[in-house]
């Protein structure tokens, strides 16, 4: 996963005079405390599929669970590239921040425990769930786990100053 500090940088063409690039530091910790976000995925002919869920920053990426069966799986399957964003849903405050990435599949056990262990940590006991087979399993349900470390995140500052920042990931 992703450990190293990116380069960052800030795009001046949809920035303020005065706007200067949020460090990455800023955007690490909205990632780590945002409790909803929006996954992108595309669907087998081309279109996207968009829709919410919530995902834990952990060991340099974010992680995200679904269903085998549901859209966003299945896109997966096909095309691992994905976006997923958090923000304020304002467009004159607040800070909004893009993931681009590949996902991956996670099934190493002691990494599903821990990342288990975090999801209950952040969202409480209703999130609870157990390990086994390579997934999540909730109830009578089961559910793939994903990481996205990034290749590219942006963040865009609204009001003012509005800035764009860019931090690139080798």
């Amino acid at each position: 996963m992703t450990s190293q500090e990116p380069v960052t940088e800030l795009d001046p063409r949809y920035s303020s005079e005065d706007a200067v690039a949020v460090p990455w530091a800023h955007a690490l910790e909205l990632l780590r405390s945002a409790e909803q976000f929006w996954i992108s995925t595309v669907r087998p002919e081309g279109r996207p599929h968009v829709t919410p869920l919530p995902a834990v920053w952990q060991d340099g990426a974010l992680h995200f669970a679904t269903g085998p069966e549901e859209r966003k799986a299945r896109n997966l399957a096909r095309n691992p590239e994905t976006v997923l964003t958090t923000g304020t849903g304002r467009w004159d405050q607040g800070y909004d921040v893009v993931v681009e990435g590949t996902a991956t599949r996670i099934t190493d056990e002691r990494r599903l425990l821990a990342l288990a262990a975090a999801w209950e940590d952040k969202y409480g006991s209703f999130w609870h769930y157990e390990v086994r087979d390579g997934c999540f399993h909730h109830g009578a349900g089961h559910a793939y786990v994903f990481a996205v470390a990034p290749r590219t995140v942006f963040g865009f500052g609204k009001g003012e100053p509005f800035s764009q920042t860019r931090w690139r990931f080798a």
